[in-house]
């Protein structure tokens, strides 16, 4: 937009301000409940997140009710934008202590168990697609949920303030005229118990909500020029923070995480690489070189994880040359793409499904200068007893591993077999041993 164009709209933007200003100063003295501002960085956020501080500011020492600043972090986030949002983040906190706001801001992620490589490395998952977008739900609304839950706890119930806006598609648009909206313009969140929604700029235009930023000096120090030139090179919107499967995906024109695979083109990344982020390259190829794999034979299991017939998990072949490619990447680009915990969570998973020796993650990350340190694996020096074991294993032609592990199973988990159905658990338990000595059989890595 050009200067002339803003200079003649400010009036205009001013007002819709002022208005805005008004509302959530007389909602925030409405009743006790605390806020929650969702912010992902993106423009819309920000622009609720700016005019939250400018009332709190406003009304002065009469702020007493607690504001939560929540953003989310799928530890796939697009390098620079991730950048961008801690360092944000950083600011916010910075400007509300020294401004005495009841402000606060926290920065929640999926667990390892949850995470991007938790799944698709650890467990075998296939990359997100639109049938299967398993992403969302682990790496955003679990989260996302469990700061909500715990503050409904301490406080009954909580005002989430987002973003949205009805302009924003017809979709969305639609969404939000159906929803039931309480005399003070709130709604009752959908899937989240105890929680109110508020959609302070849901009636701005994109126009109004630049010209407000553009503006109007930010609060907590610096300027937006920087979320400018991220949305110049996108050429996208925000990916909102996710509090249900009702949010569509954050890939296309948005930008997400590095490695949707949702989408057929990631705009944003490409984007970013057209404006001169030529190091983000190789994350675009990473991301494609997965989807190829997605359907490419010998890669993935014959059975579904449910025992039907169909493309399941990622053989373990397939995980641990995903694994040594992404370690690789992480050492080509110089900047960290997996977490010491995944990796942990990774070697566990597999020990659980086919790593009868818990070492094959380990060796993989030891090639990258990479420790993973697993909690109380509890090694020690052979026994007397572990010597017998193997011996007489080898001559049986049986895995000293799976022998060692059945009788772990009987000296701790069956001590006695007097008990009624004992017998019948214990078999059950050494054919869920077996099971899984036979698929490692069938799934050894080809020479």
């Amino acid at each position: 937009m050009s200067n002339s164009s803003m200079t003649a709209h400010r009036p205009l933007i001013d007002s819709v301000s002022q208005s805005t200003l008004a509302s959530l100063e007389k909602l925030y003295f409405a009743d006790t409940r605390p806020w929650i501002v969702a912010f992902s960085g993106g423009k819309d956020s920000t622009a609720v997140l700016q005019l939250v501080v400018e009332m709190l500011l406003a009304v002065g020492d009469r702020a007493t009710k607690p504001v939560l600043v929540l953003s989310s972090d799928t530890r796939v986030e697009a390098p620079n934008v991730a950048a961008y949002v801690t360092g944000a983040l950083r600011k916010i906190d910075d400007a509300a202590t020294t401004l005495r706001l009841p402000l606060c801001t926290q920065l929640v992620g999926p667990t390892a168990a949850e995470s991007y490589w938790g799944k698709l490395i650890g467990k075998g998952y296939p990359p997100p697609s639109r049938w299967f977008r398993w992403c969302t739900s682990n790496m955003k609304i679990k989260p996302s949920r469990r700061a909500i839950d715990e503050i409904t706890r301490r406080h009954g119930s909580v005002i989430l303030l987002l973003g949205s806006r009805i302009s924003e598609s017809a979709q969305r648009g639609r969404t939000m005229q159906e929803r039931e909206i309480n005399s003070r313009g709130l709604n009752p969140h959908h899937e989240i118990p105890n929680a109110l929604v508020a959609t302070p700029i849901a009636d701005w235009t994109t126009d109004d909500v630049w010209e407000y930023l553009v503006s109007n000096p930010c609060p907590w120090g610096g300027n937006h020029n920087f979320l400018v030139s991220l949305y110049r090179q996108a050429g996208g919107g925000e990916c909102p923070v996710v509090f249900d499967l009702n949010t569509p995906s954050c890939g296309g024109s948005r930008f997400g995480c590095w490695t949707c695979t949702v989408v057929k083109e990631d705009k944003s990344l490409q984007g970013f690489i057209r404006s001169g982020e030529d190091h983000l390259q190789p994350l675009v190829v990473f991301r494609d070189w997965l989807i190829e794999l997605r359907d490419k034979p010998g890669y993935r299991s014959d059975v579904k994880r449910n025992g039907n017939a169909g493309p399941g998990p990622f053989l373990p072949c397939a995980r641990q040359e995903i694994l040594d490619a992404l370690l690789e990447l992480e050492r080509g680009m110089g900047m960290p793409l997996i977490s010491d915990a995944e990796l942990a969570y990774i070697q566990h998973q597999w020990s659980l499904e086919f790593d009868f020796q818990n070492q094959l993650a380990v060796e993989i990350a030891a090639k990258y200068g990479r420790r993973i340190a697993m909690p109380d694996v509890g090694k020690s020096a052979p026994s007397a007893e572990d010597d017998l074991l193997e011996q007489a294993a080898l001559e049986a032609g049986i895995n000293p591993d799976l022998l060692r592990q059945a009788l772990d199973i009987r000296r701790t988990g069956f001590p006695s077999l007097d008990k009624w159905g004992a017998k019948t658990q214990f078999e059950r338990a050494i054919g869920d041993l077996l099971d899984k000595a036979a698929r490692q059989a069938e799934q050894t890595a080809p020479a």
